[in-house]
């Protein structure tokens, strides 16, 4: 059996060939997993739980089919879907964690996360951060009506498409210091996250002691699976395919 971890999918009405491969994934692997994590940036920008698309509807059956049928689900929010709340979970039966979560993988201890706290030389952006995760500005915008919050949403992701073309691939690549720190003080030999989308495993040394981060893919061009079982871990690729869902 097999633990699966996902993250940065970004998942829109507008990503076919990527949602496709994502329900592909759920139904067809994802199903006989021990467990599925999900660490960040499902979709594109969750507007709120309160979504009734056919498009929100779509992924959050999907979730609900998994666990339903005994795999269950953990969800990390990220940068575009810190607005997944407890009425996403209720529905579906995803548990959703903390920032940071230490885990059991078959007797080892990780902590997993979506990375973008790793990130600290991209101040603006922690800016930004901070801002959005005080729960009275989120109580006010759940509060706002639908076709007003896409509005405002799509500002925001132009601005977000603007920042990112300006900054450095430095600026929002992890440090290495605070990459150190948040493994030191969960005392885990083992990170697991995503959100930088520089699928790799690095390995590296602290006080002689052996390391591991593993960064998960993200879904642009094809679809990104870390694989965990009792003896080893293999970050692996899935393949687009021109289908309707």
């Amino acid at each position: 059996m097999t633990t699966l971890f996902i993250s940065d999918l970004h998942l829109s009405p507008n990503t076919q060939d990527i949602t496709a491969c994502f329900v592909q994934f759920m139904r067809n692997e994802a199903i006989h997993a021990d467990a599925l994590y999900v660490l960040g940036d499902l979709f594109e920008f969750w507007i709120g739980d309160e979504d009734r698309s056919e498009f929100a509807l779509l992924i959050k059956n999907e979730f609900k089919t998994l666990v339903a049928s005994g795999v269950p689900c953990f969800f990390t929010q990220g940068n575009r879907d810190f607005l997944v709340g407890q009425r996403f979970a209720k529905y579906t039966g995803v548990q959703l964690l903390g920032d940071e979560t230490v885990i059991d993988i078959y007797g080892r201890k990780a902590v997993v996360l979506h990375g973008d706290t790793l990130c600290t030389q991209d101040t603006q952006y922690l800016e930004f951060r901070a801002k959005v995760h005080q729960p009275w500005l989120q109580w006010v915008f759940n509060k706002i009506p639908m076709f007003i919050k896409k509005k405002i949403v799509a500002k925001v992701q132009s601005g977000i498409r603007d920042e990112k073309e300006m900054k450095s691939l430095d600026i929002m690549d992890v440090t290495p210091s605070e990459v150190i720190r948040v493994m030191e003080a969960h005392q885990v030999d083992l990170m697991i996250h995503g959100h930088t989308h520089r699928p790799d495993v690095h390995t590296f040394e602290i006080n002689n002691h052996p390391m591991t981060r593993i960064v998960l893919g993200d879904w642009y061009q094809q679809g990104s699976v870390l694989v965990v079982n009792d003896s080893n871990y293999d970050l692996q690729t899935r393949p687009f395919f021109n289908q309707s869902i």
